[in-house]
């Protein structure tokens, strides 16, 4: 099973990322772009004045966020998937490169078929994450409408949470895991996997062509550092809704 919470920063995703990894034992893909940002010694604030150098770290972050995917294509959670393309499209002149790669296509498909979950922004929730400084309700707003453009471009079926309540949020994710569970013992089917070679259930291999060697190596070599980590040891949103996601 494929878990994704995806939406703005400051939305409180990774938190219930590591609830979902520790409940149901699932290996947890974290925030990648810290370790991206560590690798280039470079503050966000200080990459963001150069508009090439903030282009390679948007792109190398997409890259790490599919090879760290890919080591775990049989089930994992994920703080997020495609979300950075939407900081690309706010900082960087990059967004339709990436778009225009056939893999692009590919990637939107396999996120789709996984469970996702939609994390609306809430002025509570606003903090400093340790990598963005001077996090703003308007930048929130901004990043969380152009995520929710991609999933609607790509077909992408979603869950929203508007519920900041952690306990609402916990019994929206168990209720839509749950059904899913049911659905694959039903079907005897479940989610579909990346196979030798990079080879997805599509049709097309699934690759990003300019996805750096060295990247994909670091991640599976290093499955318990940057990016991937081992298991540790609520939402306003309709049931009928949350039945449509985990059933299908």
């Amino acid at each position: 099973m494929r878990i994704y919470f995806v939406g703005s920063h400051a939305t409180g995703k990774t938190t219930l990322c590591r609830w979902v990894s520790r409940r149901y034992g699932l290996p947890m893909i974290s925030e990648v772009a810290r370790g991206v940002l560590a690798e280039m010694e470079c503050s966000f604030d200080a990459l963001r004045a150069d508009i090439d150098a903030v282009g390679g770290y948007q792109r190398r972050v997409y890259e790490r966020q599919i090879a760290a995917e890919r080591v775990h294509a049989g089930g994992f959670v994920s703080d997020r998937a495609f979300d950075n393309l939407a900081y690309a499209a706010e900082h960087t002149t990059i967004l339709a490169d990436l778009i225009a790669d056939p893999s692009f296509g590919d990637y939107m498909d396999f996120v789709a078929r996984g469970l996702v979950f939609f994390l609306r922004p809430h002025p509570s929730l606003l903090k400093e994450d340790g990598v963005r400084a001077g996090v703003t309700w308007e930048s929130v707003v901004r990043i969380d409408g152009m995520v929710k453009l991609l999933l609607e471009q790509y077909r992408i079926r979603y869950l929203p949470v508007e519920s900041v309540s952690m306990q609402e949020r916990v019994r929206t994710v168990e209720f839509v895991v749950a059904g899913a569970r049911e659905r694959e013992v039903q079907t005897g089917k479940s989610s579909p996997e990346w196979h030798g070679g990079g080879q997805t259930d599509l049709h097309r291999p699934f690759r990003v062509r300019s996805l750096e060697p060295e990247i994909e190596a670091r991640v599976e070599n290093q499955i318990s550092g940057n990016g991937v980590r081992q298991p540790d040891a609520g939402a306003n949103a309709s049931h009928a809704a949350a039945l449509a996601l985990g059933a299908r």
